[in-house]
């Protein structure tokens, strides 16, 4: 069986900040109203199965909604549950998607300890953050966010950040640049923004244009080249070297197949991936069902081969062993069926034909 991750949702879509963008608050329809926890049952049966599997390392990220509304209790209980199931010589590795509010010394030291990679979403200065990353009653987040990468650097926790590209931030390369060199942040991924309103179809107005996202991508890696690529760490460059590398991406969204990984919710059912947590894509439930199973469902190996219908226009041009038709999530030009073309695409082209060149030569350097 090929190695694959588990992404875990233990709090469901629960948050405990409202962002103005956020898709997966939605999810609350699937799984009714309410406070959504993972109960110690579903916890230990998904660790029992997965840690199961004759993998060299097991990968479990954990994310939301907000995992941290857990307690740290829960994730300490995780751990233990790792250590008794797991088998001497085989990896573990554990990742935290977090909006950060939570995050204190208590946390940040059991963060270090069992060495968890924490990504932490941040937008950009104050006044990009807090446009949209606002608390319940209304408030920006950003001192919070700020605080806790400054608790993660002193409790030495790895940590990246995440910013999601709005339309704000996506027009403002240079300054979003410059932000984050200021802090002295090592490590950028940069995830897009194009929701459409699933009654009219019309694009949300924080989404970003495919014309936006080459102008950003273009500016951006002209910068990150001048500044040193050694310094800084940008997701999406990082996977376009490692496939000139290494023939494989880095980054799911130009890989040929979506098989990476499975996501589990907090009720122990098990869904193709986190932009498809709905009922076509669910595989099963862990209490029923041994998560090695799950992973090669039917329904598991059709979504996979799913990205593999492309668009008409894809088939001609010269990007395709490189992008692969980009996310399935982004298909929602001509029909928005499987066989879309991608939102991006303009913009992907744009990128490739200004930057290509110049990550092939930092390849063949490294």
């Amino acid at each position: 069986m090929q190695p694959f991750s588990l992404l875990i949702k233990p709090s469901g879509p629960d948050c405990n900040i409202a962002c103005k963008y956020c898709f997966y608050s939605s999810k609350t329809s699937l799984f009714g109203q309410g406070r959504h926890r993972m109960s110690r049952e579903v916890l230990e049966e998904l660790i029992k199965s997965y840690l199961q599997l004759d993998f060299p390392v097991h990968a479990l990220a954990w994310q939301g909604g907000e995992p941290t509304l857990m307690g740290l209790d829960f994730f300490k209980q995780a751990v233990e549950l790792q250590k008794k199931y797991g088998e001497k010589g085989r990896s573990v590795s554990n990742s935290l998607q977090t909006n950060a509010v939570l995050l204190d010394d208590d946390w940040c030291k059991f963060l270090n300890e069992f060495k968890f990679l924490v990504g932490i979403s941040l937008d950009g200065p104050r006044w990009m953050h807090d446009t949209y990353r606002l608390d319940r009653a209304g408030r920006g987040t950003f001192d919070k966010v700020i605080a806790a990468t400054e608790k993660c650097r002193e409790h030495d926790v790895q940590f990246n950040i995440l910013v999601l590209l709005n339309d704000i931030n996506v027009k403002r390369p240079d300054e979003v640049f410059d932000f984050f060199v200021g802090l002295d942040i090592r490590y950028l991924q940069f995830i897009t923004c194009a929701e459409r309103y699933p009654q009219s179809g019309e694009l949300a107005p924080f989404s970003i244009t495919a014309q936006e996202y080459g102008d950003f991508l273009c500016r951006l890696f002209d910068r990150w080249l001048k500044y040193g690529h050694r310094k800084l760490s940008i997701r999406l460059f990082d996977s376009i070297m490692s496939y000139y590398l290494q023939g494989r991406h880095t980054d799911c969204t130009f890989g040929d197949r979506c098989d990476e990984y499975i996501v589990v919710e907090h009720t122990g059912e098990v869904f193709c991936c986190d932009f498809f947590v709905e009922k076509k894509w669910k595989l099963g439930n862990v209490l029923e069902t041994p998560i090695g199973e799950l992973f090669n469902s039917d329904t598991k190996r059709i979504f996979a081969r799913e990205k593999r219908h492309l668009s008409n226009k894809c088939f001609v041009c010269r990007h395709l062993p490189l992008c692969r038709g980009g996310c399935p999530k982004d298909r929602i030009v001509e029909g928005g069926n499987s066989k879309s073309q991608n939102y991006f695409c303009a913009g992907y082209k744009q990128f490739f034909d200004h930057a290509l060149s110049e990550l092939m030569k930092l390849s063949a350097d490294i």
